[in-house]
């Protein structure tokens, strides 16, 4: 694999507010180097592979178990084993079939096909760190799942691009105020928001606060997914067909990221599918809520509609959450799910006092669980903004 376009040559998406400009602006002027990885890292095998399906996992207790997943940065959760197959923190995960890398703090265990970046400079750490993500996730931007597998030769002499100074050498100063200033544009905006959508209201009301105590003893029931949802295979548009096809309309794949939305296009609307459903992809099992109507990449993709006039965002977030916990189970890359295989699928639902699901008690808990993560939010926004301003004071 060759080097790749200058990072400050790639687009992002959506308006340019007043810092991302400067922000820009300062990218455009930046002298680059070109590094090969082995010139940064080492490229090391991990210590032991642990089996996912062999292993304890705990949500809080042992150290982080890091596997070749796009979210969570690499994190399934935590293992307790013994701790001579920890892997060195302030490294780089890299998951070889995957091209999933993430800057991991603490010492971890690891999964299969994980290679570990270690540093060659002492000037790397957590605060230049996604500075580093960004430029090499733009040099494997062309990596296919399933058709290609990075060996240690092949990452190592991948080519990336890094801020230089006058002298020739890495601007790890740059990067790291870079970072630091986006980081604080980033809060304010979040401030901003919060305060404009009323998000900051987070106080439970009783009824949700009942809920969420009564959860424990609500009554579930198995209902058959054809009773409760009309099945629609979707269209299948590829890729190669809309490169030149920009619009307003979401263009889904089966992808764990961004809602599953790969890009936004204008087609032909004879091949849109109808909005407000559940979209299931086929060959990966990925299970999301899509409000707006879309295109999909896939014929082998689901759409599933809801029978019941109930239909509302909150119920159906709820609904995908229960389809993807009773079904995840059971469906994988080599045994995908299907419009034939749902039809004897069942899934677990709250039980209303007329027997029916409970789309009310659904619609409940949503609208709790997001003002619980809101909080969080607002909790972690506002120790952040008075971190920055303290800091900002002291340099003032």
């Amino acid at each position: 694999m060759g080097s790749i376009a200058n990072p400050q040559t790639s687009k992002r998406g959506g308006r340019l507010g007043k810092i991302d400009a400067l922000l820009d602006a300062r990218l455009q002027n930046v002298k680059w180097g070109t590094y090969k990885i082995d010139e940064l890292f080492e490229v090391l095998p991990y210590k032991k592979r642990f089996d996912a399906n062999k292993v304890k996992l705990s949500s809080i207790e042992g150290f982080p178990y890091i596997v070749r997943q796009s979210q969570t940065n690499g994190q399934k959760g935590y293992i307790n084993e013994d701790t001579l197959y920890l892997n060195e923190g302030n490294t780089i995960s890299f998951g070889q079939d995957t091209a999933t890398m993430f800057y991991q703090e603490h010492p971890y265990f690891t999964g299969d096909k994980i290679k570990i970046l270690k540093p060659k400079y002492n000037r790397f750490g957590k605060q230049n760190a996604q500075f580093f993500l960004v430029c090499m996730r733009q040099a494997f931007r062309y990596f296919s799942w399933g058709t290609q597998s990075f060996s240690e030769f092949v990452i190592k002499k991948q080519c990336i691009h890094l801020p230089q100074t006058a002298q020739g050498e890495i601007d790890f100063a740059f990067m790291e105020e870079f970072v630091r200033e986006l980081e604080r544009e980033r809060l304010r905006e979040l401030e901003a928001y919060l305060k404009a959508t009323g998000l900051k209201d987070y106080i439970l009301t009783p009824e949700e606060e009942l809920a969420l105590k009564q959860l424990s003893s609500t009554k579930w029931k198995e209902y058959k997914i054809t009773d409760i949802f009309n099945i629609n295979n979707t269209h299948n548009i590829l890729s190669s067909s809309i490169k030149n096809c920009p619009g307003k309309t979401p263009y889904l794949c089966a992808s764990s990221e961004n809602n599953g939305v790969s890009a936004y296009i204008s087609y032909n609307e004879l091949l849109k599918e109808r909005g407000n459903c559940i979209f299931i992809g086929g060959k990966t099992f990925v299970v999301s809520y899509q409000q707006e109507d879309f295109f999909s990449n896939d014929s082998h993709n689901l759409a599933l509609y809801l029978k019941t006039e109930k239909r509302t965002r909150l119920n159906q977030l709820y609904l995908a959450t229960c389809i993807k916990k009773s079904l995840g189970h059971k469906y994988t890359w080599g045994d995908s799910i299907s419009r034939t295989k749902i039809q004897k699928d069942t899934v677990n639902l709250p039980l209303s006092n007329d027997s029916k699901p409970d789309y009310a008690l659904m619609e409940t808990l949503i609208r709790a669980v997001q003002k619980l993560v809101i909080r969080n939010v607002v909790f972690y926004a506002d120790r952040r903004i008075a971190a920055t301003k303290e800091a900002i004071n002291q340099h003032v």
